[in-house]
């Protein structure tokens, strides 16, 4: 199985080429071009992607799936020895202690937080328009047809791919919770190769929806996989594990993950849903059912489709409440040009 070590060496290889490589080099994927993913079903200059389905209608349906008045936050702790992908990491720290004051005679003071980070892409995370491309023979293609050297992006921000974009919109919809634990009958394993019960199928999806009596996946919902690989960067006993527990559940929760596999994903996408998530730090399976094209649902959901990623959920409180519909309320922070955004989704039922 792959390593934290190897992931992250190979995403920084894969990065490297994805930046140099040059317009009309062999190695490149004009499936966006043959099959004229852009533009999108909201024209041309649409910058907020699936979002774009949700109606009053919508809303006002998904606010009716709150009957207990319960609501649960669906976001984990940002925290510098939490898991991350490759060489991603949270590093925060309060200069000063006081950083400032005393002012006035009642001797005020105060802290501030200093933080760097990935800040769009890490924790629980929401994959925004900039953040998942490919390359094509007329250049490295993002949503909605962008070609990221002719679009505005540049090294302070993304321009008409920022996540801004999609935070202008918001998320108010009809939540739903797959649980896969339930399914399989325990946590997920890393799956080895395709069949593997670690990888999700479109078939699992519908089996799902009807064991958990819920009805059918459609248009405008936001859906989330319960993978129990969550667990293992535990939601709520983090901090009561020693380092070396840390350490080695950290290299355990970033060796591969369980997750939708491509049918999955395509089964959803047929049903104009507008946001994916799970318990995982990519949400689809890793590896998936095919080597040689790692993070397959990232490029058709999001890049070709504009239906966002929402990633490392706690669901833990869903999964014992059996809360498998729910109003699902979030937006992305509006930083201008940013891939993506940190966050704490609320569900209410």
């Amino acid at each position: 199985m792959r390593s934290s070590k190897f992931i992250g060496v190979a995403t920084a290889v894969a990065a490297a080429l994805l930046l140099s490589a040059p317009v009309g080099a062999t190695g490149v994927n004009d499936d966006p071009l043959k099959e004229k993913w852009a533009p999108g079903p909201w024209g041309p200059d649409d910058k907020a992607g699936a979002v774009n389905r949700t109606t009053p209608e919508m809303v006002l349906k998904a606010v009716g799936l709150v009957k207990q008045g319960k609501t649960a936050t669906l976001g984990k702790v940002y925290a510098g020895d939490a898991p991350a992908f490759g060489s991603r990491g949270w590093r925060m720290t309060i200069p000063g202690l006081p950083t400032g004051g005393p002012f006035g005679d009642h001797q005020l003071v105060y802290n501030d937080e200093y933080l760097a980070t990935e800040i769009g892409q890490i924790g629980t995370q929401f994959d925004g328009p900039g953040h998942i491309g490919t390359i094509t023979s007329e250049g490295m293609f993002f949503y909605n047809g962008r070609i990221l050297n002719q679009s505005g992006a540049d090294a302070y921000g993304m321009g008409p791919l920022g996540v801004e974009h999609v935070a202008e919109k918001g998320y108010v919809c009809r939540g739903v919770l797959l649980d896969a634990v339930a399914l399989r009958g325990g946590q997920l394993p890393i799956p080895a190769g395709k069949g593997d019960p670690g990888i999700i199928t479109d078939a699992d999806v519908e089996a799902m929806v009807k064991n958990q009596g819920i009805a059918p996946i459609g248009e405008g919902d936001c859906v989330f996989l319960h993978t129990g690989h969550g667990n293992i960067w535990h939601p709520k006993d983090w901090d009561k594990f020693d380092a070396a527990e840390k350490s080695k559940r950290v290299a355990s929760f970033n060796a591969g993950e369980p997750g939708f596999g491509i049918s999955a994903c395509e089964y959803l996408a047929e049903r104009k849903i507008i946001l994916t998530g799970a318990d995982t730090w990519a949400v689809e399976a890793v590896p998936g059912e095919n080597a040689d094209k790692p993070f397959e649902c990232h490029l058709q959901m999001q890049t070709r489709r504009g239906i966002w990623n929402l990633e490392n959920m706690d669901l833990t409180q869903l999964v014992a409440d059996k809360a498998y519909e729910f109003l699902f309320v979030w937006s992305p922070l509006k930083m201008k040009g940013a891939t993506g955004s940190p966050g704490n989704p609320v569900a209410l039922y």
